[in-house]
C-alpha cells in the first residue's frame, strides 16, 4: 500500500456547494489494517469525505492519498486499491445473488471462469451461499448488504469505503453486518466507516474521527474519547420528580462537578473520580437527605455523551439544525 502505513491520508480538504461548506479543513490519518469511524449527524460532511476519497468528487481544497496514491493526480490507482459501499444496496434484485456477484466480476474484466469462481468465493465467505441461486429481491436486509459487501470485494481491494453501511436495517441485520465487517479486517482490509450511529462506532471502530460541520474536532480510540468527559459516571434515578433538585445539589457537592440532569426520566449524572467512594457516599447523602433512589448506578459514558460535550447537540440531529 505504497509503504506509508497510511490506509488513508487527507489534510485540510475542503469542498463548497455555493455557501455551504461541506468540507472545511478535513484532517483525517487511517493506518493500515484497521477500521477508523466517521462519526457525525447528517449533514456534517461525511458522506462528501468520502466521496472525495473515493475520486468521486474533486476538492476544492487540500490533499488526500488512499493506499499511497494521490487522489487528484493518481486517481485510476486509487479506484484500483478501494472497495465503496454506498448508503443504499447496489444489486439487481432480478438477478440472484450469485449473478450479481458475475456480473460485477465481468465488469471488473474478469473472465467468465475466473468471475464464477470469485462469486463463488464470496457467496461462501459471506454465507450466503445456500441463498445464492435465489433472486436477490428475496434476501432480508442485512443478507442483501452483505451481497452488497461482498461485490465490493471482487477485486481484493486494500481499502474499504463504507457510507452509512447498515442506515433502514433492524438489529439482527446490523448484527449480521457488523460481523461481516469484522471478518474483513481480520482479513488484512483497511476500513473507513461513516456512521451516525454511535453504538456501531463503539463496536467497530478502533480509532473513532468526530466530524461536526465539514471537521474533525475529536479524534481517538473510544476508550481515550470517553476519558474526556470522566472515566466514570454516576447516574441516580429518584422516584419522586419534587426530589430532583435537592438530589442533584448532593451529587453535584459529592462529584465536585455539575450534573447533567434528564427531567422526564428523573436521572441525575456526573463524572467521579473515586468509583467506590463516589457510589457510597452518594447512597449515603440520599439517604440523610431522605431523598428516596430508584435507580443507582456507575457506567463508562457513552459515545453519545462525547459528541453532545464536543458539539453541543446529539449526534441524531442534523448539522444543519443545530443553532448558531
Amino acid at each position: 500500500m505504497g509503504g506509508t502505513g497510511r490506509a488513508v491520508s487527507a489534510e485540510g480538504l475542503g469542498k463548497r456547494y455555493g455557501e455551504t461548506a461541506a468540507l472545511d479543513g478535513f484532517d483525517l490519518t487511517v493506518p493500515e489494517g484497521t477500521v477508523c469511524g466517521l462519526l457525525g449527524p447528517n449533514g456534517a460532511g461525511k458522506t462528501t469525505a468520502v466521496r472525495i476519497l473515493a475520486t468521486l468528487l474533486r476538492p476544492d481544497g487540500g490533499r488526500a492519498e488512499v493506499a499511497g496514491f494521490d487522489v487528484a493526480s493518481r486517481p485510476a490507482e486509487v479506484r484500483a486499491s478501494i472497495g465503496l459501499v454506498g448508503q443504499h444496496a447496489a444489486v439487481d434484485e432480478v438477478l440472484s445473488g450469485k449473478q450479481n456477484l458475475e456480473m460485477f466480476g465481468r465488469l471488473y474484466h474478469l473472465s467468465p471462469g475466473r468471475a464464477r469462481r470469485r462469486a463463488d468465493e464470496l457467496l461462501a465467505r459471506f454465507e450466503l451461499a445456500g441463498t445464492g441461486n435465489k433472486p436477490a429481491k428475496q434476501y432480508s436486509g442485512g443478507m442483501r448488504r452483505r451481497l452488497d459487501l461482498a461485490a465490493s470485494l471482487i477485486l481484493e481491494p486494500a481499502v474499504l469505503f463504507l457510507d452509512e453501511p447498515t442506515t433502514g436495517l433492524d438489529p439482527r441485520s446490523r448484527n449480521e453486518v457488523w460481523e461481516a465487517v469484522r471478518s474483513l479486517v481480520d482479513g488484512g482490509t483497511s476500513v473507513l466507516l461513516t456512521t451516525q450511529y454511535l453504538d456501531e462506532a463503539d463496536q467497530l471502530a478502533g480509532q473513532i474521527a468526530v466530524l461536526d460541520r465539514g471537521r474533525v474536532v475529536a479524534n481517538g480510540t473510544p476508550d481515550r474519547l470517553k476519558s474526556l468527559i470522566g472515566a466514570e459516571r454516576i447516574d441516580v434515578v429518584v422516584h419522586h420528580a419534587g426530589e430532583i433538585s435537592t438530589a442533584v445539589a448532593v451529587i453535584g457537592r459529592i462529584s465536585g462537578n455539575d450534573p447533567e440532569l434528564d427531567v422526564d426520566n428523573r436521572r441525575i449524572s456526573a463524572p467521579v473520580r473515586d468509583r467506590v467512594a463516589a457510589l457510597t457516599d452518594v447512597v449515603r447523602a440520599l439517604h440523610d437527605a431522605g431523598i428516596e433512589a430508584e435507580d443507582i448506578a456507575l457506567r463508562r459514558p457513552t459515545l453519545d455523551e462525547v459528541f453532545l460535550r464536543l458539539t453541543g447537540h446529539r449526534a441524531g440531529r442534523p448539522a444543519e439544525e443545530v443553532a448558531t
